[in-house]
């Protein structure tokens, strides 16, 4: 084959590896942004968010600390929260309301936890935020599950979200243990599934086993850092592979996702794993990433102020440093933007105001409000 035609083929395969899916490049890869991009406050490594009815967030902060933070004036400390594990990949993690917020005022937070013989492990609590003259604490903290301790910073992923229906959806890395994700017996790799007050539920796909199997609602995942429902009910994950080989999901009841047997990525020291396709007992990807973006969280956008991009999917890149668009429809989803914010992005939060907010993962990361081009 001549030169030049021995390129192109190389261009080409290149170009199928990077686009993952086998999709179209993303339309607006580091190009023009179609937003407005507001800088609002900076936070000390800020990891989550959530927004409160009144249009206040509460912001975490990967060392321990939890602010309410509103748009004049300075942000308030939430007096007792726990104290976290922190350093390397760990430390206070994701923030949601219940359901029922408005009645019954409780927080959901996820952390990391010292264990004996310097191992950590994540946990759920619950509590109710009350606010008074100016100051605002957490009252009746109760952990509402645990996962097993083991050694090393990593892969803890704790992220939240609440069905439509009022369960609990919570993830749970595999911590660089690999085969555990495999295990019933271990929440490690794990998406678990529980009632809001931590119980399990008798409909859960392998409740009849007991134990830890119960709570397990998919299994054979990696690093799972986002995690939404989008209008029609299903539940959309996304999951950073080992070297290439990030990945969202749509996750179904009982589902194995075939970490560490299979990836579309490499190990990190350069020997391969064999890709999804050659295990189809395995549930596949429904987009993935080589090179890796590092996904870092994930909202489904519903909002008015961007209408063409309602029922999308919003994913923050870290190693990326990007917002990336993944268009859902129904089951399926292809890669739709990604665009070039210049820092890494830890977290993608919709306000009530329709405007998409970003959280930068860094110390002094700033608050991002994005609105349409040419409005503010």
């Amino acid at each position: 084959m001549p030169l030049k035609l021995r390129l192109a083929a190389f261009a080409a395969l290149i170009l199928a590896a990077c686009n993952g899916s086998g999709d179209a490049a993303p339309a607006a890869s580091g190009g023009a942004r179609p937003f407005a991009v507001r800088a609002l406050a900076r936070f000390e490594e800020p990891w989550a968010m959530t927004f409160l009815p009144d249009g206040r967030a509460l912001v975490t902060e990967k060392a321990g600390r939890l602010l309410i933070w509103k748009e004049s004036g300075s942000p308030v400390p939430v007096a007792g929260v726990p104290k976290v594990a922190y350093g390397g990949q760990l430390g206070l993690g994701d923030v949601v309301l219940h359901p029922a917020f408005a009645r019954n005022r409780l927080v959901y937070l996820s952390w990391s936890e010292e264990g004996p013989g310097d191992t950590r492990g994540p946990v759920v609590g619950r509590a109710r935020l009350v606010e008074e003259k100016g100051s605002a604490r957490l009252d009746g903290l109760q952990v509402i599950w645990r996962a097993e301790k083991v050694d090393g910073r990593y892969h803890h992923s704790h992220r939240i979200a609440f069905s439509p229906d009022g369960k609990l959806f919570i993830t749970s890395g595999e911590r660089m243990k690999f085969t555990p994700a495999q295990d019933l017996n271990s929440s490690l790799g794990k998406v678990i599934r529980l009632n809001d007050d931590g119980s399990v539920p008798g409909d859960n796909p392998f409740a009849s086993r007991g134990g830890v199997a119960a709570t397990v609602w998919s299994l054979g995942h990696r690093n799972l850092l986002g995690l939404a429902f989008d209008a029609g009910g299903r539940l959309w994950e996304d999951e950073m592979g080992p070297k290439g080989g990030d990945e969202v999901n749509l996750i179904e009841r009982g589902g194995n996702y075939g970490w560490p047997a299979v990836s579309n990525g490499d190990n990190y020291d350069g020997s391969p794993i064999p890709d999804h396709p050659t295990r189809p007992e395995f549930a596949a990807p429904k987009v993935f990433w080589n090179p890796s973006i590092s996904p870092s969280s994930l909202m489904i956008y519903s909002g008015r102020l961007f209408p063409e991009w309602r029922g999308s999917a919003f994913i923050g890149a870290l190693s990326g440093k990007a917002l990336i668009r993944v268009a859902l429809d129904g089951s399926n989803a292809r890669k739709a933007d990604q665009w070039d914010m210049g820092q890494r992005i830890r977290e993608v939060e919709q306000g009530p105001d329709g405007a998409i907010y970003l959280l930068e993962d860094a110390p002094g990361g700033r608050l991002l409000r994005l609105t349409p081009a040419g409005r503010r």
